[in-house]
């Protein structure tokens, strides 16, 4: 593990045990979310949610304006209400990844059970998301957004959809 990717996940592990107090301003978030939306984006834990507002935050400082890639920024984790990770499940990802590659890429293709569950929360959350964001009636673009927010990134986008991807999977690394 690189130590970029170390600190990135020391400081999410220290926000999630801390569980800061992030006042989510919802004039800034409403514009971009349906009421059937907010619902889900409150159903996530709140340090889901603090990640998804710094997320969003981040895009926007950067001057991003898309309503598609802010929707999804704030609910690109949003598969995750299905099956909550508590913060040992976060660190048995991360270090099982770490230690074990091969296996917690096959534990995450195995039914959602026991030890198995976080590492097919990780593998499948992405795509859980994209359905839950469809049945609240997002676009198809936020829709596709969220389903590749893990996927490995393109080395030349060309489409917008490509080119917001990039953007979301960068913000989301960063945040």
């Amino acid at each position: 593990m690189t130590f970029p990717r170390f600190a990135y996940r020391a400081r999410q592990f220290w926000n999630a045990v801390l569980k800061p107090d992030v006042h989510i301003k919802s004039e800034a978030i409403l514009p971009y979310l349906s009421p059937s939306q907010l619902i889900l984006f409150r159903q996530m834990q709140p340090s889901e949610q603090a990640h998804a507002y710094h997320v969003f935050n981040h895009l926007v400082d950067a001057g991003k304006r898309d309503p598609d890639l802010l929707a999804a920024a704030l609910l690109h984790d949003v598969g995750k209400i299905l099956s909550p990770l508590s913060i040992f499940d976060r660190i048995m990802i991360v270090v099982g990844r770490h230690l074990f590659p091969k296996a917690a890429k096959r534990w995450g293709e195995a039914a959602p059970h026991g030890l198995q569950r976080p590492f097919v929360v990780a593998a499948c959350h992405a795509q859980w998301g994209a359905d839950l964001v469809e049945q609240a009636g997002a676009s198809s673009l936020t829709i596709e957004l969220v389903r590749g927010h893990h996927n490995p990134p393109l080395e030349n986008p060309v489409s917008k959809g490509e080119r917001l991807l990039a953007e979301l999977r960068g913000a989301d690394e960063g945040n």
